[in-house]
């Protein structure tokens, strides 16, 4: 299954709510994320189904291997572009809410180009 923005930003905050707390539930992305928990939940219950995370019997969520891996694809992709927006001059607020917007969007050729000429 190819995963859409939404999978990608739960998987992505899930992966910066656990380096921030031990444990992570549902609640905790609901409220991150400023979404209903019916809205999170039905999320939850599909990245279970598809393999990304796991959800153990206390409720607390847990990235798998394969959404990890596109989880810190995306947060890398997040970093380094609001770092080169904010490198130009683009406001900190709007630097994060244009990566945001970008991180799901732009080719993996096309980033790794912004990230070689940002890291020069």
């Amino acid at each position: 299954m190819v995963l859409g923005e939404s999978g990608e930003m739960y998987l992505e905050t899930l992966l910066v709510l656990g380096k921030k707390h031990e444990h992570v539930r549902s609640n905790d992305l609901a409220v991150n994320m400023g979404f209903s928990r019916p809205s999170v939940c039905r999320a939850v219950k599909i990245l279970k189904t598809e393999k990304y995370i796991t959800v153990d019997d206390k409720g607390y969520l847990t990235l798998t291997n394969s959404g990890r891996e596109i989880a810190e694809k995306i947060y890398e992709r997040h970093n380094v572009i609001s770092s080169f927006f904010k490198s130009i001059g683009v406001s900190e607020e709007t630097a994060a809410e244009d990566a945001c917007r970008i991180e799901h969007v732009i080719s993996d050729e096309s980033f790794a180009k912004l990230k070689e000429h940002f890291n020069r």
